[in-house]
């Protein structure tokens, strides 16, 4: 199928000539498990929980508009790896693997010369079910703190995570000073629990006295603990590497529903306070600080990622890439649809192994020109909204009802996808994945 052509001329130029790699720049690229768009200061949020993150993002170009394509983890970031939605890439459901041999920027930018790695907190990224260690050079999984109330040795917190990286980072740096790297840093705050950082009560106005603090409040301080740990890696890294010639993209994979729609979590519902995610590009002299307002995609990543540091995408990406925008002042694509899907959040320990991604299928959306169109298959129920006139999506949906020609065919596209992915070989999941998936609240 079109998504697993991989252009032999891709193929062939295995490693650029030193002398190119050296010229390019060296990649951080920082995200933030479950964080949504507004509740970062910069995109409207009242408290003040990110000064480190709004700081990079106003040093660069923030997007106001951005969305994932589907508000879990592993699914989303295989499509900022790869370009391609779910249904392409094949991890729809945390727990899945994705296709193999998919072409994705990080593989792609270590075959032109850059020393690649990943270091991130999030049980579900593990190598073993994602499949993401194929991508980079080095890839490992920080898990080496018990988040969960002391019950679960499978996290870890931001620290651990900057200090894994950091520690990478110095041994790149004596080894081969002149080539430049790619650095990805995922951290799992504030994944629920929620755990109250009291250390940042008085940065967020709020008391310090009691024991009880609502749930939003310390999804809250979580927010600024990790930003906290985003501005401390990006002094060390400035001190690892004084100067140089570094571009740094921040995001996040997806929000979190904290309540709203009478919901909590993520995953299960494409309303905006799970698909809405914050993104910036920035790297000093060559983007010049600002806003982009224009609907953008996780699905961009990969492919601006490419254009900025000069190497050609492949025609397959889904993804528009930005690169001409954030460096040449070009006009934003007029029109832009984004289109989203939402699957059952894992595999269940007792699910039969066929068709597992064809029964997992939950919703599909479409957003254009500020409306949202929803479509839930399974109860024919459809959802019409209008983000600037409601944009807390309080519209009814409308019951037995079909969708519009446009997302009719989007979810033709992504069942045929599904369909497609009947013969990926089935999920090995051990006794301690399926603890580790229950405690994340990815299984009943």
């Amino acid at each position: 199928m079109r998504w697993l052509a991989l252009p032999l001329l891709l193929m062939a130029s295995a490693v650029a000539p030193a002398a190119a790699a050296a010229e390019r720049p060296s990649v951080l690229l920082v995200t933030i498990d479950t964080l949504r768009a507004d509740r970062v200061s910069s995109y409207g949020h009242l408290r003040q929980t990110t000064p480190s993150i709004d700081a990079l993002l106003a040093a660069g170009r923030r997007f106001t508009n951005a969305r994932t394509v589907e508000p879990l983890t592993a699914p989303a970031f295989a499509s900022m790896l790869t370009s391609l939605h779910p249904h392409g890439h094949g991890l729809t459901r945390n727990g899945l693997a994705a296709r193999s041999n998919l072409v994705s920027f990080a593989g792609l930018m270590g075959r032109r010369g850059y020393r690649t790695a990943a270091f991130v907190g999030n049980w579900t990224l593990r190598d073993e079910l994602s499949g993401f260690g194929e991508y980079f050079d080095v890839y490992e999984t920080v898990l080496t703190r018990k988040r969960w109330f002391g019950l679960y040795k499978r996290e870890a917190t931001a620290d651990d995570v900057n200090a894994a990286a950091l520690d990478w980072l110095a041994e790149h740096r004596a080894s081969e000073p002149g080539r430049p790297w790619l650095l990805w840093v995922h951290y799992t705050e504030p994944h629920a629990p929620y755990r109250l950082q009291r250390e940042y009560l008085d940065q967020l106005g709020l008391k310090a006295s009691g024991s009880f603090f609502a749930p939003s409040k310390r999804y809250d301080s979580e927010v600024a603990f990790a930003d906290d740990r985003l501005g401390r890696l990006l002094a060390q890294v400035e001190k690892a590497d004084p100067g140089g010639d570094r571009l740094t993209v921040f995001l996040s994979d997806h929000g979190e529903s904290l309540g709203d729609h009478g919901y909590w979590g993520h995953g299960r519902h494409l309303y905006e306070d799970t698909l809405w995610i914050p993104l910036g590009f920035t790297w000093p002299g060559r983007i010049a600080p600002g806003a982009v307002e224009a609907p953008a995609s996780i699905l961009d990543v990969s492919p601006t990622l490419l254009g900025l540091v000069g190497l050609p995408a492949p025609p397959h990406f889904r993804g528009f890439d930005w690169s001409g925008v954030l460096l040449d002042g070009a006009e934003p694509p007029e029109g832009r649809v984004t289109l989203h899907q939402a699957h059952r959040a894992a595999v269940e320990p007792q699910e039969d192994n066929t068709r597992l991604r064809r029964r997992g299928l939950l919703e599909v959306a479409r957003v254009a020109g500020g409306r949202k169109e929803v479509f839930r298959p399974a109860k024919r129920r459809r959802w019409v909204h209008d983000l600037v006139e409601d944009p807390d999506e309080l519209s009814e949906p409308l019951r037995q009802a079909e969708p519009s020609p446009e997302l009719a065919r989007w979810l033709a596209e992504v069942r045929e996808g599904l369909a497609a992915a009947d013969d990926l070989p089935p999920p090995t999941l051990t006794d301690e994945d399926i603890q580790a998936l229950r405690a994340l609240g990815y299984i009943d």
